[in-house]
């Protein structure tokens, strides 16, 4: 068995979620968490990769003991764990806010039907105490709010997103289905919101940067699908700072 772990982080101190050596990761440092946890080693596996300075509301991952023997689901009880792994780890920057028993067959990433994620501009004044969690610009206002949408829905669907992911990326198969993909106001803040089934290196992003761009009339909504057919990154709009850009759900 395994234990799947719900996890929050500000991703501002570490360099992504994938362990590097001699860089600090999210994986590396709730690893140590559980091997203190558990008094033994074990693998901790996340359900994505994310970039450096990317942070999460909702990011799942899987611990087991890294030797067969006791099930770790017997060592302490799920209800119990997130205090029990909080104890452990740095204040501040991660925290376990859930867990559950899953099988040995479930992983993290395979086993996921969808991921969100939100990208959050501010349209205030600049601000210290969110200035490492949204992205600053000028007013969005309604007419560029509903360009972005317009821009938005062309986005939706099975499309090959070749021309949103960084240049440079090895990844062979750019397909990806976009299940929603949407913009909303929310006082000073504008949230892009998508979900899929999976995304390529830095894709949410240059979203963002491509609406954002459709926003200020640079991109025209009716572009995204000539964007999209070109596979070609440099017809996309710029990619956006990954500080603003938050993993809020995985579904399985």
């Amino acid at each position: 068995m395994k234990m799947l772990l719900t996890v929050e982080f500000d991703g501002g101190g570490y360099c992504g979620w994938q362990a590097q050596r001699n860089l600090p990761t999210v994986q590396q440092t709730l690893t140590k968490c559980a091997n203190e946890t558990y008094g033994r080693r074990c693998l901790v596996t996340g359900c994505s990769r994310t970039d450096s300075g990317v942070h999460a509301k909702g990011y799942r991952c899987t611990v087991e003991f890294a030797e067969e023997g006791r099930s770790i689901s017997d060592v302490i009880p799920a209800e119990s764990l997130p205090d029990a792994m909080n104890a452990h780890l740095p204040k501040g920057d991660i925290s376990v806010i859930g867990a559950s028993v899953v099988g040995d067959d479930f992983h993290p990433r395979y086993s996921a039907k969808s991921k969100t994620y939100e990208y959050i501009f501010y349209t205030r004044r600049r601000s210290p105490f969110l200035s490492g969690y949204v992205y600053e610009t000028a007013e969005i206002d309604d007419a560029m709010l509903a360009r972005m949408n317009a821009a938005a829905e062309r986005l939706v669907g099975r499309h090959d997103f070749a021309a949103f992911m960084s240049s440079g990326s090895s990844v062979s198969d750019t397909e990806r289905t976009i299940y929603e993909c949407r913009v909303r106001r929310c006082g000073d803040f504008v949230i892009f919101s998508v979900r899929g089934d999976g995304f390529l290196y830095n894709m949410v992003r240059i979203m963002a940067g491509t609406l954002l761009e459709a926003a200020r009339g640079k991109i025209s909504p009716c572009e995204v699908t000539e964007i999209i057919m070109s596979r070609d990154r440099g017809c996309a709009g710029p990619t956006l700072p990954p500080h603003a850009l938050f993993l809020t759900n995985v579904e399985y």
